[in-house]
């Protein structure tokens, strides 16, 4: 017992007095023989035992009576509370009318007061976890039941306000701005955020989309909403509110695409349409998507951002959830474009379509961003690639359909051929599409196996590809196959000379259009002056095939008399004879060809003057020594003026007429 009392003594406290316990615990269990000093000390040892421990249940009891009478306390007084709390919110509960409507001075914030201290009130009871057999579990459950009463009256309330503070104007009579602050009203300024205003004007809209946000809702109802919205969240009520709110805002968005004139169609409906109703519906959702993404969606997401600003991820969640059905709706259009036949009439559309998805798409990025938007923005982005890829298919058909494109007759006249029309109009058009184009003909660098341009003999300058864009390239190829269409299609004709004329005509035009238009910044100023000699080339051919045989008549050799210098006067009138029918005919032939541009059939009827009055000429003075007047048919001048009545597709007629 020495040593024990010793380790005590030299410690003391707690754990020292457990150790000695546990020594003594040991020594008694080891049976030893104590003396009668040894059993009166332990006998001690165990009447302080016994004091120590009745004077702590006596100190445990007078702390539970103390807490049992605060708690006894703080019931009655929740109690007087939750009296005229349940007053000011069952009071509501007898009126059909709505408290936002109401005329009365802050009846509205005395009724978010009521709700938000109903809710301290409930989590006061909660945190006493009284029994049932306890005073103050009934009015813990009556405290829940006013509770859920007026969150759900806030729901309505909510609902209510929302719907009846929307606006309905048309974007052109809002006037834009970016987002200010809300005007303060003090009405519920209790359940604002302090960080309110800067939370509207550092809106996750991003700046890009700032100067296009309209009011959706009436600003002073904003702010009552975000008050209601705030007590509800606090009260556990958020996916009530949430509920509320997206269920409204959707079909307000939806109501959008309607005031837009954008129907609700499936893929089905899409590529069931006539290429009419198509195109119109085309264009109206080019204008619908620009207008939905920088205005309405911008201010959607701005209003979210105002309502629900200081609940975090909760304001995203909302503004994807409200919008996603409509956005959607506006991609599903665009994915049946995409997946529909690649028609040729389609590509500038598709390219359009392709613009307007492009150019917002840091704004979807900004919008729609993490993991809650990843759905509309994964979706925007495949659209997008899927008109790109419906792009480059639909060209490939373009080039395709030029290849193919065959006529069961020649083309009345040798004019310019309604292909050659359509084509080089066509390119005019897509040059406004320069950079989408050349982004998305970039990748097909290569002409493909299966384009028409694969087949052909590729010319020095088109080897060079690397001077050239990839837009350059394929418009290139384009006006070979062209080309390549014309020379078949000149070959329908029996007459030479119409085969140059035709040939001559179209590539001049070929020439014009990329010279006067912004087609000169892609072919280049070469592809122009190589097409120049190529008309002129055909030009050439064309008098060539349709004089030479005709001013052989008139040639000097062959026309003396055999043995003799004499001119023989029986030859000079066979000629002449022979050249006034080839003349005629020619005349009749002619004047039924069409040169469309006057520049370019005044100077062929100036050229083709040239060559047939200057022969004419000169045999028409042999002719006037030798012949008699009377089988002269044409002076010289008549001939002239004759020249100028070709190429205006007016056919005319010689046979029965005698000199002008």
């Amino acid at each position: 017992m020495g040593e024990c009392e010793c380790l005590v003594s030299e410690s003391g406290g707690e754990e020292q007095l457990v150790a000695a316990a546990n020594y003594i615990i040991k020594a008694l269990s080891s049976n030893i023989s104590l003396s009668d000093d040894g059993k009166k000390v332990l006998a001690d040892l165990c009447s302080k035992l016994s004091l120590v421990t009745t004077q702590n249940h006596q100190e445990t009891d007078v702390v539970e009576v103390e807490i049992k009478e605060t708690e006894v306390g703080d019931v009655e007084e929740i109690e007087s509370r939750f009296i005229v709390v349940q007053e000011k919110i069952m009071g509501w509960e007898a009126d059909q009318s709505m408290i936002w409507d109401s005329t009365t001075p802050n009846e509205a914030c005395d009724y978010l007061n009521a709700a938000d201290e109903a809710r301290e009130l409930v989590g006061q009871l909660e945190s006493l976890c009284l029994s049932k057999d306890e005073q103050g579990y009934e009015l813990s459950r009556k405290a829940h039941d006013v509770l859920q009463i007026a969150m759900a009256r806030l729901e309505e309330e909510f609902k209510h306000l929302l719907a009846k503070s929307s606006l309905e104007d048309e974007p052109e009579s809002v006037s834009f701005h970016v987002a200010e602050d809300a005007v303060e009203d003090g009405s519920t300024s209790l359940y604002r955020d302090e960080s309110f205003e800067s939370s509207v004007r550092s809106s996750s809209v991003g700046r890009i989309l700032e100067n296009s946000i309209i009011d959706l809702v009436n600003p002073d109802a904003v702010i009552e909403l975000r008050g209601i919205a705030n007590v509800m969240f606090k009260a556990g009520y958020d996916q009530e509110c949430i509920q509320a709110y997206n269920h409204l805002r959707r079909d307000a968005l939806n109501e959008c695409l309607l005031t837009l004139e954008m129907e609700k169609l499936s893929i089905e409906d899409v590529l069931k349409m006539d290429w009419g109703s198509l195109n119109s519906k085309i264009r109206k959702w080019n204008r619908a998507m620009k207008r939905f993404v920088r205005i309405y969606l911008a201010s959607e997401r701005s209003l979210c951002d105002q309502i629900f600003g200081e609940e975090g991820l909760v304001s995203l969640n909302c503004f994807v959830e409200s919008s996603k059905a409509s956005m959607l709706q506006l991609l599903n259009f665009g994915e049946a474009m995409a997946i529909g036949p690649h028609t040729p009439e389609k590509l500038n559309r598709i390219l359009e379509m392709y613009e307007v998805i492009e150019e917002h798409l840091l704004d979807i990025d900004t919008l729609y961003c993490d993991d809650v938007g990843y759905l509309v923005r994964i979706e925007y982005h495949d659209v997008l690639n899927s008109l790109g890829q419906s792009v480059r298919a639909t060209f490939l058909e373009f080039e395709k359909a030029i290849a193919a494109n065959t006529s069961p007759n020649p083309f009345a006249g040798g004019g310019i051929h309604h292909l050659t029309k359509y084509v080089m109009n066509y390119l005019v058009i897509l040059t406004d599409y320069s950079d989408s184009l050349n982004l998305l003909l970039k990748d097909d660098e290569d002409v493909c196996p299966n384009s028409p341009s694969s087949s052909l003999n590729p010319t020095r300058e088109e080897d060079r590809e690397g001077e050239f864009s990839p837009m350059a390239r394929h418009f290139r190829s384009v006006a070979s196959i062209l080309e390549s269409n014309l020379d078949e299609k000149s070959k329908q004709y029996k007459d030479p000379a119409l085969q140059h004329f035709f040939l001559m005509n179209n590539i001049h035009y070929m020439a014009q259009k990329v010279r006067g238009s912004e087609l000169i910044q892609i072919f280049g100023e070469d592809w122009v002056r190589k097409h120049y000699k190529k008309f002129q080339q055909q030009a050439t051919n064309y008098e060539r095939a349709s004089w030479n045989s005709i001013l052989s008549y008139l040639r000097e050799d062959g026309i003396q008399n055999p043995g003799s210098n004499t001119v023989s006067k029986n030859v000079l009138k066979d000629r002449l004879r022979s050249f006034n029918l080839a003349f005629e005919e020619i005349y009749k032939t002619q004047t039924a060809w069409i040169i469309h541009d006057s520049r370019l059939r005044e100077d062929l009827r100036i050229s083709t003057s040239l060559r047939v009055i200057h022969a004419y000429r000169a045999f028409f003075g042999r002719c006037n020594n030798h012949v008699s007047d009377k089988f002269i048919k044409y002076y010289p001048d008549d001939l002239e003026g004759y020249l100028l009545d070709l190429f205006e597709g007016s056919p005319k007629s010689l046979a029965n007429n005698s000199r002008r």
